[in-house]
């Protein structure tokens, strides 16, 4: 059977599957959610395991160390992702919710009800935790889901997809709920893409060529998650102590995740003041500033910013850095290099706070506050399927809600038009 057929065959499954699922109720699906939490604990040293043999090819082929984080699984994270499916089990469910409904003059009622998409299929790279995430979110509201992660992880997300189906024997949720879509190369994810009419819409997750080649060559509809060159501004109007705690929080707290700062943008009025201090804090968190002619002016550690450093998501122990001569200037800046991810503004000045959440036209703006919180679960959703940067279907963390369409009920006693 060719490898197209395999892809084919699973969505065809998924789909079968999708049937069955929908109308659970809420119970039978948190109950298969509790069952995969406590199957992952249970059976979490062979994970490890595998996992362990995928680390290990990676830094063979020289993958860098902030990769090698966030494909590294060890027992105590497992456990972590186990306790974040048992948090969705706990999460309202989203389907049947009125979104709005009414009755209309001529006794007509009218109501919009959130529904399963059917078939989820979700492209990532790296990470066999979003294996999990993506796995729970899509039973949760629902949705069958094909899991297509990269061939870096594949041992471990094959070990994890077998705990959850195994898991799932004997609940009322079908196997084929949650599926890996077979293949490593290439070609498998181009099938995915093209399976229009048994894929209900995919989701990719990962760098900026992988999500551009979804959303360029797929012919099933895709919500776009985006890259995050997320930007820290610093006002005339901050507190500089506010600044310098925000600014190494987004940056360094983890340096591998889409929500880390990758710019930092300084205004003029305070740059003599703020950037000795903050040169000197990213220094000591083992960060590499790529700063323009003033930020160097401060410091000789400080590398020349080329072109291509404003636009990078760097992904590692690097900030692009920048002084600027008004607010108007840093939102410009972000609008002209940002991914519309999250931006932060640090200002005790109300005017200014309103101006910078007015035109910056991101997912997210963080007032006084690190960028690492546009995430899911800092939002209250629980885990998330990733962070949208699109404006249909969805934006910003994508959680239950974000995981469901909508149809219309329409209730009538004989009503004819």
């Amino acid at each position: 059977m060719s490898e197209a057929e395999q892809v084919l065959q699973t969505a065809r499954r998924g789909r079968t599957a999708a049937v069955t699922l929908a109308p659970l109720p809420r119970a039978a699906k948190d109950a298969a959610l509790l069952v995969m939490a406590d199957a992952l604990e249970a059976r979490a040293a062979e994970i490890v395991k595998a996992n362990a043999e995928d680390v290990a090819a990676a830094r063979e082929n020289g993958t860098p160390e902030s990769m090698i984080d966030r494909l590294s699984l060890s027992e105590e994270r497992i456990a972590g992702i186990a306790s974040a499916v048992r948090e969705i089990a706990d999460l309202p469910d989203p389907v049947g919710e009125v979104v709005r409904g009414s009755t209309l003059p001529n006794g007509l009622e009218v109501r919009q009800v959130r529904v399963p998409f059917g078939v989820i299929g979700i492209v990532y790279e790296g990470r066999p935790n979003v294996t999990v995430d993506a796995a729970a979110l899509c039973l949760k509201s629902g949705n069958a889901a094909l899991l297509r992660g990269s061939s870096s992880a594949y041992r471990s997300n094959t070990a994890i997809v077998d705990v959850l189906r195994d898991a799932l024997t004997g609940t009322e949720v079908p196997e084929d709920a949650v599926q890996l879509v077979p293949g490593t190369s290439r070609d498998s994810v181009t099938h995915l893409m093209n399976a229009r009419g048994l894929v209900d819409v995919l989701i990719p997750r990962g760098g900026a060529s992988l999500i551009q080649n979804v959303v360029r060559n797929s012919t099933v509809p895709v919500i776009e998650t985006g890259v995050g060159n997320c930007h820290v501004y610093v006002d005339a109007a901050a507190d500089l102590d506010m600044a310098e705690k925000i600014l190494i929080n987004s940056k360094a707290q983890r340096v591998s995740v889409c929500n880390a700062a990758e710019t930092l943008l300084v205004h003029e009025s305070v740059a003599a003041a703020f950037l000795p201090r903050a040169l000197a804090a990213l220094k000591e968190a083992g960060v590499t500033v790529h700063g323009d002619e003033r930020v160097r002016s401060f410091s000789g550690d400080v590398v020349p910013a080329t072109e291509e450093d404003w636009s990078e998501e760097y992904l590692s122990y690097d900030i692009a850095a920048a002084v600027v001569p008004s607010l108007d200037a840093a939102v410009e800046h972000i609008r002209r290099y940002g991914s519309a991810h999250t931006d932060a503004i640090v200002s005790d000045s109300q005017a200014a706070v309103r101006r910078f959440v007015a035109y910056v036209d991101s997912a997210a703006v963080s007032v006084n506050a690190s960028t690492r919180f546009t995430d899911g679960g800092e939002y209250g959703f629980g885990a998330e399927i990733g962070i949208s940067t699109q404006k249909l279907h969805a934006r910003g963390p994508m959680g239950l809600p974000e995981m469901t369409t909508t149809k219309y009920v329409v209730t009538g006693e004989g009503h004819v038009r």
